[in-house]
């Protein structure tokens, strides 16, 4: 289970990176499409850690049942 614990938290620290790598991108480029998916990028951002917490908070929860 520490295994699997382990590859999920890094595999989300990844898609953490590369969501705020993508948002910086878009937030300096002009125009385009990437510059238009800002907003959403910034939620993303913003709400990946929140429900990556949220998850590992509820597996406390219910393992301790």
């Amino acid at each position: 289970m520490k295994i699997l614990r382990r590859i999920l938290a890094v595999s989300g620290i990844a898609a953490w990176a590369v969501l705020i790598v993508l948002t910086l991108i878009s937030a300096f480029s002009g125009t385009g499409p990437l510059s238009d998916a800002l907003p959403g990028l910034l939620f993303t951002d913003i709400a990946l850690p929140v429900v990556l917490y949220a998850m590992q908070l509820m597996y406390r929860i219910l393992k301790k049942k």
